[in-house]
């Protein structure tokens, strides 16, 4: 169920944010070392903008 829900994400960020898969690929290395949500990995590294990380959390909520 968790890798469905990952998949999901995934493909939200390809498909609806236009991430590059590069952006997405460094996002999951750190994923495991971070120890923190994938979006906010994300943030941090500073692939997505503020804005791009609060409509994740709005489809999240609605997925």
């Amino acid at each position: 169920m968790i890798a469905t829900a990952q998949n999901k994400l995934l493909k939200f960020l390809k498909d609806e944010l236009l991430l590059p898969k590069d952006s997405i690929d460094l996002a999951l290395r750190h994923e495991a070392q971070d120890s923190g949500p994938l979006p906010i990995i994300l943030w941090q590294y500073g692939l997505i903008s503020l804005d791009q990380l609060s409509k994740i959390y709005d489809w999240q909520e609605t997925a």
